[in-house]
């Protein structure tokens, strides 16, 4: 989630990936992150949401209105939606190794690339900077690409920013920058990030994760794109 506050602002974020099935962390995850937020007495509070239905169960888990937004959607992996990097490799080896070279701009067979959605989310960010408080509840790739505009990341590190899934980063806006700072909400949830390839090590993928579905497949385990 992302929450972008005017002024001598505040920003909180934090990965909402939760699945489509309403699962024991997910309700574990809400509870305690509407606790979380009631503790920050957040005035005027906007929500903010992609259009998937996890983030907009985490929405509603909060209590309060909010709105969908289809630029705050997960990354389109187009012809890999729904693959682990194993299978990704496997089918496509040598798109695996392209994107393995330069993430950022690698873009998926009928899907889009991280550039794709630095572009996508330009208007977000544009009227972010015209709110007060706004919560954004989004995904992985997204997150990155929120943070790296926050902390001037460039873009060759944006696709490696850690978004650890059940934990709040709160950036506080200072002279030159953003003061960090994580709260970890101790609710379970798997690891998705995925590091840097290493040039010696050659392509071989990371322990399988599942890929993120537009069809918002019925699992009880928090979802994050093994294509992000």
């Amino acid at each position: 989630m992302f929450w972008r506050h005017h002024s001598q602002a505040n920003c909180w974020l934090s990965v909402a990936f939760v699945s489509s099935h309403y699962g024991f962390h997910h309700a574990q995850f809400a509870a305690v992150l509407q606790d979380f937020l009631m503790k920050q007495n957040i005035k005027d509070l906007k929500v903010w949401t992609s259009q998937m239905k996890r983030t907009i169960q985490t929405a509603e888990c909060l209590g309060v209105g909010y709105e969908q937004w289809k630029a705050l959607n997960e990354i389109d992996a187009g012809v890999c939606e729904e693959m682990t990097y194993e299978e990704i490799q496997e089918k496509y080896p040598t798109e695996f190794a392209l994107r393995d070279q330069n993430k950022y701009h690698y873009r998926y067979q009928k899907g889009e690339s991280y550039q794709d959605l630095v572009n996508r989310l330009e208007p977000v960010i544009m009227e972010l900077e015209r709110q007060e408080n706004v919560l954004v509840i989004c995904h992985q790739a997204v997150m990155r690409c929120l943070l790296a505009y926050l902390l001037d990341k460039p873009s060759d590190l944006l696709p490696y920013l850690k978004c650890p899934l059940h934990t709040v980063m709160k950036l506080t806006p200072v002279a030159y920058g953003c003061r960090e700072e994580y709260f970890h909400l101790n609710v379970d949830a798997v690891d998705t990030h995925r590091d840097r390839p290493n040039k010696h090590r050659g392509n071989k993928p990371q322990k399988s994760r599942r890929c993120k579905t537009r069809k918002e497949v019925d699992e009880t385990t928090a979802l994050s794109a093994m294509v992000q």
